[in-house]
């Protein structure tokens, strides 16, 4: 199933339009129950949470993926420039922004999203420091070795080159810049094994229609993208056991009066998607579906001979 997600391949027709349709109906439901974080919560593995547990852990999830990166804190080398790979209504880039006070610049497929980043780093008295716009992140407006942090949360698995994807993360990184991948994959496959059973392959194919995901790919897969593109210091983590309440809590908020209600006014592509919810948390038991963080750096010698400055923000 990975193929052709690593291929040198466009986004198939209506990819992009059905990803940017799916949120922007959704969004303003997520935001709603949710909160501004659209991503999945960190929790400790083997650990019931209850509800009031969820929200806390969607910024532990921000802060355990700095700190696998091993990003620094310390006043002299903390990141300045920060890029938001497929930001949502930008909860990790203000809260990026407020941590570091960093310059963010988030990217979404969704006008919805935008507006409502924009809105919010308004409100919250941000808008020297955060700003979102409709880009594709296969084809990033910046310019070479803007940011000094490179960050995608759970935005990859929407990607239909993922070798164009992280190539694209690694072109607009400074040198010596981490990139921080958080992504669904499939399960890496055995060595006797040439592709995903058909009923594994079968499991995905219900959830890619819901959720306008082209093919998925596995994490090693992206560690041999990352060696293609002489990416350093590459490492993954299955963290799978630590978002397992995740999707139960999920459905259990779709399920509640405020949840149902909104739900039904949000959209067909929204329920659609509400619908497999329980399809992946079936990938997760199987073990087929893994919540997958890769990172890596840029190396510090970038081009030979050449220094690229961290671009001033505009």
């Amino acid at each position: 199933m990975a193929t052709a997600a690593l291929a040198d391949a466009s986004a198939p027709p209506g990819l992009n339009e059905g990803i940017a349709g799916l949120y922007d109906e959704s969004s303003g439901l997520w935001e709603s129950i949710w909160g501004e974080h659209m991503h999945h919560g960190f929790y400790d593995a083997g650990q019931a949470a209850d509800m009031s547990d969820h929200r806390r852990a969607q910024i532990r999830m921000v802060e355990e993926a700095l700190a696998f990166a091993a990003v620094p804190d310390d006043p002299a080398n903390k990141p300045k420039m920060i890029v938001d790979v497929g930001c949502g209504i930008g909860g990790s880039s203000r809260y990026l922004a407020n941590k570091y006070g960093a310059q963010c610049r988030g990217i979404t497929l969704s006008p919805v999203q935008a507006e409502r980043g924009n809105a919010l780093a308004a409100a919250q008295g941000l808008s020297d420091k955060a700003s979102f716009q409709v880009a594709d992140a296969l084809d990033q407006p910046f310019p070479d070795g803007q940011f000094d942090l490179v960050w995608s949360m759970e935005s990859g698995e929407h990607m239909p080159n993922k070798k164009k994807f992280v190539g694209e993360l690694a072109r607009v990184a400074a040198p010596g810049a981490p990139i921080i991948i958080v992504t669904w994959c499939h399960r890496n496959l055995a060595p006797s094994e040439d592709s995903l059973k058909p009923d594994e392959l079968n499991l995905l194919k219900k959830i890619c229609d819901a959720y306008y995901l082209p093919d998925w790919c596995s994490p090693n897969d992206y560690v041999k993208i990352a060696e293609s593109l002489s990416l350093e210091d590459i490492k993954t983590s299955d963290w799978s056991e630590n978002v397992a309440p995740f999707w139960p809590a999920v459905i259990q908020s779709a399920l509640t009066w405020k949840g149902f209600t909104s739900l039904l006014r949000s959209g067909w592509k929204t329920i659609k998607g509400a619908l497999v919810m329980p399809l992946m948390i079936q990938g997760y038991k199987k073990g087929l579906i893994k919540f997958t963080i890769i990172t890596c750096r840029k190396p510090q010698a970038a081009i030979e001979g050449e220094e690229t400055p961290i671009a001033s923000p505009a």
